[in-house]
């Protein structure tokens, strides 16, 4: 048990001290004014408390104390904020209650009541508090938690301390669940007062059975439910039990060889779980084993395969581990049987016939031992004598011998020695032998090729040795000449000789010989022998020369040297001719007299004489040896080696071509014998290394590699070359062929309409090829790019594209291409300006302007021209020319490429001297043209014409019309229709008011109607009378096809209509058709303008109409600009002088100050009927503000990023023909004019 007797002691003496005080004597008041007294109590930390204290007279003070001190009447006791005094005052509850209890509140206290009116003072008896703190921890030698190694049996101190706690906690230890009696305990003050620790130690002796289990330490105390427990896991270290083996049979230790043994060694128990180990006499043979930790059991098993040496052998098995104090083991020993190994026959069995054969049969050690017994085929034969002796592995060896006589019929029988026993009924042990008895041949002869036949060397002949009888068999042997024939080795190819081996039929026996006829065979002797016994022939073999050989009566030669070549064929058979011939030409040779030769064949000899050249060098004299007979020839040939300086050869390369910055190699193409000792190139009289440089480098054969090849490097290279017998020098030029540059390009070039002109490219380039030159014409359009009709002319450096009769059509960039083939191509750009005379744009017969003649209005007449090169503007009024140095008339000049406009401005428009016919003149060099524009009246609009169908439903038709002169007002449309045979008449109202295209809908189907148009302003409408206006049409039915009607209805034909050619303008249109969505609109108006221009035109006016559609390439760059930036025009001297076309220009001008309408500038006007031309210059005072708006409307315009740019410093044009944009306007004052009177463009 643990030690309680200090715990046990403070307990009492509190339990006194509370009784003590409980009985000391109260006095009545004091009884009489409690009627509720606090107890002593007992709370755990944390916990809540409560002391009771109720007072019999209310409305007294009351307050609690604490060891002494006094808490206050307050009930919240604010010093101390987990105390609070409970219940209902007026009743005389005045309970402590306190929150959460620690140990500072382990106190006496005591209840008090002051001095009232109605009763003294009271203090109830003291009371104690007391606070039990349980132990939060417990420390645990070993470490808790942790796992501890001891090994069974030994003894081991473990100690256990708690933490702080109030009372002392009591420390209880366990071992795998037993508590230990042999424990020792101390209490300690705790880090604080009131507060203990308990130290205990425990001796533990720990058993196998422990093996993972746990030794707990256990503290309780009054202060906790259930007690706190800390534990080490022990692993208890112990031996393993003895091992046993299982043996695979009834009777242990007994085994036989050869057989496969198979023990298994189980150890139980042991931590760590036992090692297992086998041992053969004491000798470790196998130590690997298998451990279940579930069982704690140990496996091994041992697999062997007995052998007769195995007999006696002691096999034990062996278990520890790292605690056992000795090896426990268990053994066997093998009783091992074993059949003899082998058996062995002594003696020859091969013996003449008639004679004794001795034998003797030997067994290996065997246990038990084996008896003895012959048999010749399946005759038994006694033996001689027998005997037993002592073998190995204690078994024995038994011996027979065995004496017979063999006769001829013995021969082949099988004679056997067997052993058996009864320990092997199941097996029996043979050794047998084959009787061979022995007796000669009979017969040999050889069978193949006539004596005597002429067989040609290379023919493949068989001769066969066949002998009859014998035992053993007649070996026959081959002889050549009395030499042995055998075959070569390693063995030939083609294999010469093949000699078979003996074959044997019945009692007939053979061997060939099987030769591929050479020189030396012929008339040798060839033998068979077998035995005493021997057969022979002779062949007679036909052979070419077998070596051909060539004499020379000298090594070094040069040229003009006299060889003397001598042929000499050692031996063929039968004799030969010999020739001589060099390089395929025949020689003329000196036969030398017969002489012996081997291979008793014959001999020849045949000498030439040469004269020598360097040209002989290297050429081959052969000699031929030809055999009539055979029709086969043997050659030989002698190489000459002639000696002679450098001779530069006919495929030495002379001229060598390289590209600019790549690689060039100049071969070299040289015979020499012997070699050039050296190759020296020089280039402009200075000779390159031999060891290489930055750019080049002299090759093993002498040829020259250059790199980064430039211009420069083009000339002639002289090589060196040099030998022992002389030298030789060669020239080779190097042709640099670099990409073409252009040198000269004029620009721009120009040229009167009319007239002839080249445009001239010059170029640098190598090489210079006669179609190197191209040209190509700038355009957005393929009919813009064809040049068929142009001359295009190359000669050497200069390519020129040569135009004949130049047209408007041709004008614009062109582009120089120069290829010759190096990359890349020169390209070079050129301007081709065609100065043609002015021609004036007429929008119509006869323009109109209006404006009100009160001398309060202005009117601007627009002029607009194209022309090369500037034109200047004149101004007439009525033939007389105007005076611009009157006030009242301002001129603006603008030049934007070829086309040039001038804004004449009229201020204070007086009726009587301003309404009148203006003429524009426009001139410059090449001549002049004119338009007239009337200056009149505020009027009626004048009637649209051009009225058409555009499409058609069976509920709705599409129209278009041109407007009419507007009569300086704005205008709106009315459209008047009547269904025929339906009296009265409808009317609908175009919107937008300016629209020149509305769908008429709220028709029927197949239905006639007739169409009117009427154009109004403020002074009125246009009248039906005008034929144009009107327009009749039937609607289709509901089951007819909608669309566009394939005719159209116009009252009024188009006047002028037969003279315009209507196929450039078909194609106009449907080229524009093809722009982008942006380029639609501008197209439509284009075609509405055309159809204008029509209406009246003169024939004058039709070929400047017909040249306006001409799209020039040098103007066509600035349309894209003008149409993303709505600007009119452009100066020259705000950007490079280039030509711009006008063919689609639609002036943005700014609208007239006092116009309210129209404040939102030039975007706002995309719908107007501004494009020129058209209408251009009616009522123009409306858009042409009095202000400074000219400024900033032609600065910057815009150019696409197709235009081409060219720098101004270097094409500045001496002439000066653009003008500068004029100066800002006077600034008029708005709303000077009544809304109903202000001007208006259309």
């Amino acid at each position: 048990m643990a030690l309680r007797i200090p715990i046990q002691t403070r307990l009492l003496l509190m339990g006194l001290l509370t009784t003590g005080l409980a009985q000391l004597p109260i006095t009545a008041s004091v009884s009489r004014g409690f009627w509720a007294l606090p107890e002593n109590t007992t709370v755990v930390e944390g916990a809540a408390a409560e002391l009771q204290c109720g007072v019999s007279a209310p409305g007294s003070a009351v307050q609690w104390a604490k060891d002494g001190l006094l808490l206050g009447p307050d009930p919240r006791i604010p010093s101390f904020p987990r105390y609070h005094l409970e219940g209902d005052p007026t009743k005389g509850e005045f309970h402590l209650h306190i929150e959460a209890c620690d140990l500072s509140d382990d106190a006496e206290y005591e209840c008090q009541v002051g001095r009232s009116e109605t009763g003294p003072e009271l203090v109830s008896p003291r009371v104690i508090l007391s606070v039990l703190v349980p132990p939060k921890v417990l420390q645990l030698t070993p470490e808790a938690g942790s796992t501890v190694t001891w090994v069974a049996g030994q003894e081991y101190v473990v100690s256990c301390a708690s933490g702080d706690a109030k009372p002392a906690p009591d420390i209880t230890f366990l071992q795998s669940g037993q508590i230990i009696s042999d424990i020792s305990a101390n209490v300690n003050e705790g880090s604080q007062e009131k507060l203990f620790i308990t130290e205990a130690t425990a001796r533990v002796t720990p058993q196998s059975s422990d093996n993972g289990k746990l030794l707990v330490c256990e503290g309780s105390s009054p202060a906790l439910d259930t007690p706190i427990k800390v534990s080490v896991t022990m692993n208890v270290l112990f031996p393993p039990g003895p091992p046993t083996i299982d043996w695979p049979g009834l009777e242990e230790g007994h085994v036989r060889a050869g057989q496969r043994l198979e023990l298994l060694c189980v150890a139980q128990g042991g931590n760590p779980p036992a090692t297992l180990q086998w041992l053969k006499n004491g000798q470790p043979i196998y130590t690997a084993w298998d451990t279940e930790h579930a069982q704690v059991v140990a496996r091994s098993m041992l697999v062997m395969n007995v052998r007769p040496e195995d007999h006696g052998a002691r096999l034990s098995c062996e278990a520890h581990n790292s605690v056992s104090k000795g090896v426990q083991e268990r053994g066997v020993t093998l009783q091992v049987t074993f059949p003899p190994s082998a058996i062995t026959i002594l003696g020859s069995a091969s013996q003449s016939e008639n004679k004794n054969v001795t034998l003797s049969c030997i067994t290996k050690s065997s246990r038990p031992r084996v008896l003895l017994r012959w048999w010749l085929g399946w005759r038994q034969l006694l033996p001689t004598e027998e005997m037993i002796m002592d073998g190995l592995y204690g078994g024995h060896i038994s011996v027979s011998n065995l004496t017979f006589l063999v006769r001829r019929e013995d021969n082949g029988l099988t004679l056997t020695c067997e052993a058996f026993s009864e320990a092997f009924t199941k097996e029996t042990f043979k050794k047998s032998l084959t009787l061979n008895v022995k007796y000669p041949a009979q017969k040999l002869w050889i069978e193949g090729s006539p004596e005597g036949q002429h067989l040609r060397a290379g023919t493949r002949v068989k001769l066969v040795c066949l002998a009859i009888g014998g035992n053993p068999d007649p070996s026959l042997t081959w002889y050549k000449d009395s030499r042995t024939v055998t075959e070569p080795w390693p063995p030939q190819e083609p294999r010469r000789v093949q000699l078979g081996s003996l074959e044997k039929s019945g009692s007939t026996f053979s061997r060939e010989l099987v030769l591929i006829t050479g020189p030396s065979d012929n008339q040798a002797k060839f033998t068979c022998k077998a035995g005493q016994l021997s057969a022979s022939t002779q062949l007679v073999v036909q052979f070419p020369p077998t070596n051909v050989t060539i004499l020379a009566n000298a090594s070094a030669l040069r040229s003009g040297d006299a060889l003397n070549l001598t042929c000499v064929s050692v031996s063929s058979n039968p004799p030969v001719n010999l020739s001589w011939d060099k390089e395929g030409e025949r020689l003329e040779g000196v036969a030398a007299p017969p002489r012996s030769a081997p291979f008793k064949g014959s001999a020849a000899a045949r000498s030439v004489l040469l004269r020598i050249s360097s040209r002989d060098h290297g050429h081959r004299v052969t000699c031929r040896a030809h055999s009539t007979e055979l029709r086969e020839t043997v050659s030989a040939f002698y190489r000459l080696n002639v000696l002679y300086p450098p001779e530069f050869l006919g495929e030495q390369v002379l001229v060598v071509t390289a590209v600019e910055q790549g690689e060039a190699l100049l071969p070299v193409s040289v015979s020499a014998n012997p070699a050039p000792e050296a190759f020296n190139w020089t280039f402009r009289g200075y000779r390159l290394s031999p060891a290489g440089g930055p750019r080049h480098r002299i090759l093993s054969g002498g040829a020259l590699q250059l790199w980064n090849v430039t211009r420069a490097d083009d000339g002639l290279y002289q090589l060196h070359c040099q030998n022992s017998e002389g030298t030789a020098e060669a020239l080779v030029r190097l042709d640099v062929h670099y990409a073409p540059t252009i040198r000269a390009l004029q620009d721009p070039t120009e040229v009167n309409i009319g007239g002839s002109v080249d445009i001239v490219c010059t170029v640098d380039a190598n090489p210079i090829l006669p179609g190197m030159f191209n040209w190509e014409r700038l355009g957005e359009e393929e009919e813009d790019q064809s040049l068929d009709d142009m001359e295009k002319i190359s000669k050497g450096s200069t390519g020129r594209l040569r135009i004949h009769n130049a047209k408007l059509t041709q004008a614009g960039a062109y582009q120089c291409i120069v290829d010759n083939g190096v990359p890349p191509p020169a390209r070079g750009l050129v301007r081709l300006v065609i100065r043609f005379a002015p021609q004036v744009e007429h929008p119509t017969p006869l323009t109109k302007v209006a404006a009100a003649g009160d001398s309060t209005s202005s009117a601007t007449l627009h002029c607009r021209a194209r022309g090369v090169p500037n034109i200047v503007f004149t101004w007439t009024k009525n033939g007389v020319p105007l005076d611009l140095q009157d006030p009242r008339y301002t001129e603006h000049t603008y030049h934007q490429g070829g086309v040039h406009s001038s804004l004449l401005t009229i201020a204070n428009v007086s009726a009587a001297q301003d309404y009148a016919l203006f003429t524009c003149i426009a001139t410059n060099p090449l001549g002049s043209d004119h338009t007239n524009i009337q200056l009149v009246s505020i009027s009626r609009p004048d009637p649209p014409s051009g009225l058409r169908v555009m499409s058609m439903t069976p509920y709705s038709v599409g129209l278009e019309w041109k407007p009419g002169f507007d009569g300086g007002l704005p205008q709106r449309f009315q459209i008047r229709y009547e269904a025929l045979g339906i009296p009265g008449f409808l009317y609908m109202d175009v919107l937008p008011p300016q629209a020149t295209t509305f769908t008429l809908t709220g028709l029927q189907p197949s239905t006639r109607y007739r169409i009117w148009l009427l154009a109004n302003n403020a002074l009125g409408d246009s009248g039906l009378a005008d034929k144009g206006s009107q327009i009749s049409i039937t609607t289709p039915g509901l089951f007819q096809p909608s669309g566009e009607p394939d005719y159209q209805l116009p009252t009024e034909q188009p006047a002028g209509s037969s003279e315009l050619p209507l196929l450039p303008v078909l194609f106009a249109v449907g080229g524009l058709l093809l722009l982008s969505n942006a380029s639609c609109v501008g197209g439509f108006l284009w075609q509405r303008r055309l159809r204008r221009l029509a209406e009246g035109i003169s024939e004058k006016t039709e070929a400047g109409s017909e040249e306006g559609q001409i799209k020039n390439d040098y103007e066509e760059s600035q349309w894209t600009g003008d149409r993303d930036t709505r600007s009119s025009t452009l100066s020259t001297a705000d950007v490079e002088p280039y030509y711009h076309s006008m063919k689609d220009f639609s002036p943005q001008l700014p609208p007239m100050l006092e116009e309210v309408s129209y404040t939102q500038g030039l975007t706002d006007l995309e719908e107007e009927d501004i494009a020129f031309p058209g209408h251009l210059y009616d009522e123009v005072e409306r858009l042409y503000a009095l202000s400074g708006a000219w400024g900033p409307l032609y600065d910057e315009v815009q150019m696409s990023p197709s235009d081409l740019h060219w720098s101004q410093d270097k094409y500045e044009d001496p002439r000066g023909i653009y003008d500068q944009v004029a100066g800002d306007l006077d600034t008029v004052e708005p709303d000077s004019l009544p809304f109903e009177l202000r001007g208006h463009l259309v």
